[in-house]
């Protein structure tokens, strides 16, 4: 294991990559939603509390902002908040579902420094798309993406969420975001959210995850944030990327109300570690919160000992064996090496955790060009 991962598990000073779920408030309902999005919470940061928070980052030298929701473009303070942060150094990264990025909005975005963005797509078709995200939306995230091309925007990123019903059209993913000039970017399905009802029916097949592996060997171009580090027990060769679960010790996530959560992935009580309102704020947390702390505590192997490939797959992804009720010193659900099946039956009929808070709501979307879908 390189000295460099070493370090990173112990934790730093500053979060590499915050992500920040600027609301709950949101226009689309997908199935797979980490946040359960929908409904805006009224005790979400006032523009001049998000303010302080990106002073903090300044000062604390944070690289960027992985702003999210939510639809996070539904804040009327969306664009002052960009602004004042990379105006302060702090680069921002949002990840979108397009409906608010017109023509107008594109070249906005295109005059702004240190700014990135990626367009949420989970099918290469409409079809596929669209039973994920709602209908028109495979429609609404291409115009947006037409848009972006239109005012020159560079190359922003299509981010895609691997599903049993998505991995099949991986080299269409990869065709398409070489016509935008884009860059391609995929995340793991995980049981969190919403994703907890759907991921049984949803999560890709052991078969897939072999053919995404050597799809990702043979892509090391393609970006996947670390969410497969599980794959590499496949080896002998490496994903790009640092290849552990970096929660509470280079990331963590605060939520529109100010919760700081060690993973973004893991919107659970047992995962909060204080609130940017508290005493301190934000760098009082990283730098001193019990949960943080302890994440960065040498983590024991647990059952994972005598498989021989933990040094490969460190054990996983903590929200997935969190939210199918497996310990964290246990298999990754869908571990590769087939410990995850016999785990899983074991928690079969056991009560599962749920997330903090559901923010779903029955709601009409509205999409670009298009009339209200009901």
């Amino acid at each position: 294991m390189s000295a460099l991962t070493d370090e990173l598990k112990r934790g730093l000073d500053a979060p590499i990559c915050l992500t920040w779920e600027l609301t709950y408030s949101c226009n689309l309902a997908c199935v797979h939603c980490l946040s359960s999005s929908g409904r805006r919470d009224p005790r979400e940061l006032s523009t001049s509390e998000a303010m302080s928070v990106i002073d903090e980052m300044r000062a604390l030298q944070v690289f960027y902002v992985n702003i999210g929701g939510g639809e996070p473009t539904i804040r009327p303070d969306f664009f002052s908040l960009v602004e004042y942060a990379t105006d302060n150094q702090v680069g921002v990264k949002f990840s979108t579902n397009g409906s608010r990025i017109d023509q107008a909005t594109a070249r906005r975005l295109t005059d702004l420094d240190y700014t990135d963005i990626q367009i949420s797509l989970d099918g290469a078709d409409a079809v596929t798309n669209d039973a994920v995200r709602g209908e028109g939306s495979f429609a609404t995230a291409m115009k947006a993406m037409e848009n972006l091309a239109d005012a020159e925007f560079g190359p922003f990123k299509i981010s895609v969420v691997m599903t049993r019903e998505n991995i099949p059209q991986l080299d269409q993913f990869s065709d398409l975001a070489d016509r935008f000039d884009a860059q391609l970017r995929l995340t793991r399905l995980r049981p969190s959210g919403r994703g907890a009802d759907v991921w049984h029916q949803l999560h890709p097949t052991h078969d897939q995850q072999i053919d995404l592996y050597h799809w990702l060997l043979n892509h090391p171009n393609v970006l996947t944030g670390d969410s497969f580090f599980h794959l590499n027990a496949l080896g002998p060769d490496n994903l790009e990327g640092l290849n552990l679960c970096g929660a509470g010790r280079v990331v963590c996530l605060v939520d529109p109300i100010g919760d700081v959560y060690a993973c973004p992935f893991v919107l659970h009580d047992e995962f909060r570690a204080g609130n940017v309102r508290d005493e301190g704020g934000f760098t009082n947390i990283w730098r001193r919160s019990d949960l943080f702390l302890d994440l960065r505590e040498p983590q024991s192997p647990g059952a994972c000992a005598s498989c021989g490939q933990f040094d490969a797959c460190q054990g996983g992804c903590m929200a997935a064996k969190f939210f199918t009720g497996l310990p964290l010193d246990g298999p990754d659900p869908e571990c590769v090496t087939g410990h995850g099946e016999p785990a899983l039956a074991g928690v079969q009929n056991a009560r599962l955790p749920s997330p903090t808070s559901d923010h779903s709501k029955p709601i009409p979307v509205t999409f670009i060009g298009r009339s209200p879908v009901t």
